[in-house]
């Protein structure tokens, strides 16, 4: 579904990406695994268009060159991304943060299909986003990507911050979210939790792919990559 060959990209003249190659099939989950740094954001943020120094390389979803189409463009072909402040605004009820976003890809959700998967953001639909827990946020983000029409989700650190008990609701709602048949690419640091959602990792080492990586490979080595990425 997403092909990413020979990406490069810079900050002015510091290089955040060296050819990095990943691939997605449709309905898989795959995380990015790296130390803080590693160009794990940046790799996610050019995949969306939102990257705003140089690049090079190529970026295919469902065999269509991405090119330089511009973030609002690829969301039209069905990326969603997903930052990791969640970018939930705060003075807005639950509702309006659902609503107020177009629905402009290919599979929108409507808003009774978002509450029936999201119980709990139907029950807090008329609160202030300010006024969500962690974990309520972050369903409220995915969510609203979903309603937009992603069918590609591209998550930066979803687990952030969260408490274990959250930990565990947002696993359950990724695994729920890929059995309605949506892929997704994120960004995560909890290995027992990338594991328990995805089926492949890629590690990234100074803006490079170094391995592709197995659920059981990653458990065999799980207390040699703690220590690499030093959690």
């Amino acid at each position: 579904m997403l092909s990413v060959e020979g990406l490069s990209a810079w900050y002015g003249e510091a290089q955040a990406l060296r050819d990095v190659d990943l691939a997605i099939e449709g309905g898989q989950v795959v995380t990015l695994v790296g130390r803080n740094g590693a160009g794990k954001s940046t790799t996610l943020r050019c995949v969306m268009g939102l990257h705003e120094g140089p690049r090079r390389g190529r970026i295919t979803l469902d065999g269509r060159e991405l090119g330089h189409l511009p973030a609002h463009r690829r969301a039209r072909l069905g990326l969603g991304y997903v930052p990791d402040d969640r970018g939930i605004y705060a003075t807005l009820t639950v509702e309006e943060n659902l609503l107020l976003p177009p629905a402009v890809g290919p599979e929108p959700w409507s808003l009774d299909r978002i509450y029936t998967m999201f119980p709990r953001l139907k029950d807090r639909r008329r609160s202030a986003g300010s006024k969500l827990s962690g974990g309520e946020q972050q369903m409220l983000s995915i969510a609203r990507v979903l309603r937009m029409g992603a069918r590609l989700l591209l998550l930066d650190e979803p687990t952030e911050g969260l408490a274990p008990v959250l930990v565990q609701q947002v696993r359950d709602l990724l695994l729920e979210v890929k059995q309605h048949g949506v892929t997704i690419l994120l960004i995560e640091q909890n290995l027992r939790f990338a594991t328990s959602v995805a089926e492949r990792h890629y590690l990234l080492v100074e803006g490079q792919v170094v391995e592709s990586l197995t659920n059981e490979e990653v458990r065999a080595r799980e207390g040699e990559l703690l220590r690499y990425l030093g959690v």
